[in-house]
């Protein structure tokens, strides 16, 4: 199950920025570089970046996509960073991607990573995904637990959509919610997502 609801994740990214019409996309907390694997297959996306403040996610990452540092791939590169800034941005980027990353970023710090993605980049379209709090049971898990150790925190489907309309309101995007993984009736699907066009 786990399996195919991470590849079921990574369809829906992909999909979604097809639709979208980006070209210049990022990967804000790439990790070991699997989404970018899968975008690379696709003509559309004529410059890749990964960032990631770990650096040994961001030495794998290039490992996993045969980067060279020596030998720079003028369409694909992954780089150490955080998005709570803006020093890795590059001009012309009009995709971003959260790819269950939020929910490893302290609560304290959320304010910064919306300015600068949403603020200060104001890029065109931004995916983010993240666990759903409400379908965890459904994974045999107790209240309290998480799905990872790292995880701040994770959010039921009305505090995730009350962040995201909140950031859309606040720097003038439309969002719009997905369910990724078998629904249930009460709870939803294991992962939500959130796609935010620029108005």
């Amino acid at each position: 199950m786990a399996t195919n609801l991470h590849q079921a994740r990574l369809q829906a990214v992909v999909d979604n920025l097809l639709a979208s019409g980006a070209q210049h996309v990022v990967d804000l907390g790439c990790g070991h570089g699997v989404l970018l694997r899968w975008l690379k297959d696709y003509e559309q996306f004529t410059r890749l970046v990964g960032i990631d403040i770990n650096a040994q996610a961001v030495a794998c990452a290039r490992d996993r996509l045969h980067l060279d540092i020596l030998k720079p791939d003028k369409r694909l590169h992954v780089r150490l960073g955080s998005f709570e800034n803006c020093d890795w941005a590059e001009d012309g980027v009009d995709g971003a991607v959260m790819l269950e990353t939020i929910e490893h970023i302290d609560p304290s710090r959320l304010s910064r990573v919306e300015r600068a993605v949403f603020g200060e980049l104001g890029i065109k379209f931004v995916i983010i995904t993240t666990p759903n709090k409400e379908y965890n049971p459904l994974h045999g898990m107790p209240d309290a637990e998480r799905r990872h150790p790292d995880h701040r925190f994770e959010w039921t489907r009305a505090q995730f959509r009350s962040w995201c309309n909140g950031v859309a309101g606040r720097h003038g995007y439309h969002v719009r919610f997905e369910d990724i993984g078998p629904r249930d009736p009460v709870v939803g699907s294991s992962t939500q997502m959130a796609c935010f066009t620029r108005c």
